[in-house]
């Protein structure tokens, strides 16, 4: 089961890892050569946000008429496509249409990836197969992060090459998570009526869900943009990125003590308080390497944990022939907030200086912790179900 698992964790490797984050590897390279202020780089971001947000909306009704094996293969090989698709040339039209695209794989996959290891979860009586799903997000954010800035240094030119070697490092991985995706559950038709009422206490952890997503992109979209800006080189830039990347594959055995002994409204709180004091450290201009290194190791190992607690939270709220609606409709709340974020930072960044985008982070992450907190739910979010 683990194996399989670690397999179908290559879906958020794809979706999340390479076709949304690897954005902010190739961003600083792109600006050089196609001269984007801060806003128009945060608007690709919000043109993969909506093309997320049309996935998300959409995923329920493509898992209910083609099933979840099919639609998360489906996402894989548009994540793939729309990925090589981006280094056909430097129009801004083309490059966000490719955005829009690879976002809207993005959501499929996300969204049926996480149903099938919600069922896993529940055939196994374990939430590691959902912990594990999520942290394979940081697989690709590290391999994104060793490969992109060793091929950029110095020839901000090769960023077409970027894209490419991204859309071949999705293929295989596409290849690799075939099997894993199989699922044989039949569920029933969900009912609409009854997945909205079994959601209606989760409202607080669903507003807080928005806030992180309208927060969280910033810091990573724009953390290269960052670091370069304050003279870091292509090694320290590698560096930073596959050391965030690692947080993320470590955050289910470093959370998963605290998530089965706590409230999830406590565990959503301490996860966006934690990415919220990130925030604050990166905006320390002093001591150089270390405190960058230190914010995005703090970061990495909180912000992909927030939607694998959603996920659980879901799991253990509704029934499984809802969870393909009640995830696609948190999704949305994520693709929401996602789509609006980076460009509103980035416009405000433009006006006020590069830390604009920390700041926007650490606000809504802090605010959503606050609103987390006050949730009162009394069952760990990411309890063994019986």
């Amino acid at each position: 089961m683990i194996a399989a698992s670690l397999r179908l964790a290559l879906g958020t490797t794809v979706a999340l890892g390479f076709a949304r984050f690897g954005y902010g590897l190739v961003l600083p390279a792109m600006r050089v050569e196609l001269g984007w202020n801060l806003a128009e780089a945060g608007l690709l971001t919000t043109a993969n946000g909506l093309g997320y947000l049309l996935g998300a909306a959409t995923a329920a009704t493509a898992v209910r008429r083609w099933g979840s094996t099919f639609t998360f293969r489906s996402g894989m090989a548009v994540c793939s496509l729309s990925l090589a698709a981006t280094a056909i040339g430097g129009g801004f039209g083309v490059v966000a249409a490719a955005r829009v695209v690879a976002g809207f794989g993005g959501a499929l996959v996300f969204v049926t990836g996480g149903v099938i290891a919600a069922r896993d979860a529940e055939r196994t009586g374990s939430t590691l197969p959902i912990a594990v799903y999520f942290a394979g997000t940081g697989v690709g954010i590290a391999v994104s992060g060793i490969l992109i800035p060793a091929l950029l240094a110095g020839a901000p030119g090769r960023w077409p090459l970027a894209w490419l070697a991204l859309a071949a490092a999705s293929a295989l991985a596409t290849a690799a998570s075939w099997g894993a995706a199989r699922t044989t559950d039949p569920l029933p038709a969900p009912r609409g009526k009854r997945t909205r009422r079994s959601l209606a206490p989760l409202w607080r952890p669903a507003v807080a869900y928005l806030l992180f997503a309208a927060g969280y992109i910033a810091y990573i979209t724009f953390l290269s943009t960052t670091l370069v800006g304050r003279g870091a080189g292509s090694v320290e830039v590698a560096f930073t990125w596959a050391l965030l990347g690692a947080a993320v594959v470590a955050a289910p055995w470093m959370w998963r003590g605290v998530s089965v002994a706590s409230p999830p409204g406590r565990v959503l709180a301490m996860l966006l308080a934690v990415i919220t004091a990130a925030s604050c450290l990166a905006l320390v201009n002093s001591g150089g390497p270390a405190v960058a290194l230190a914010s995005a190791t703090a970061y990495g190992a909180a912000f992909m944990a927030v939607p694998a607690t959603v996920t659980a939270l879901v799991r253990s709220a509704t029934p499984p022939e809802d969870w393909s609606r009640a995830l696609g409709s948190f999704t949305v709340l994520f693709a929401v907030g996602q789509t609006a974020g980076p460009w509103v930072a980035g416009a405000i960044a433009d006006r006020t200086g590069p830390n604009a985008p920390l700041v926007w982070t650490a606000a809504l992450c802090a605010l959503g912790a606050l609103v987390a907190a006050g949730s009162g739910a009394d069952r760990p979010a990411l309890a063994e179900r019986d």
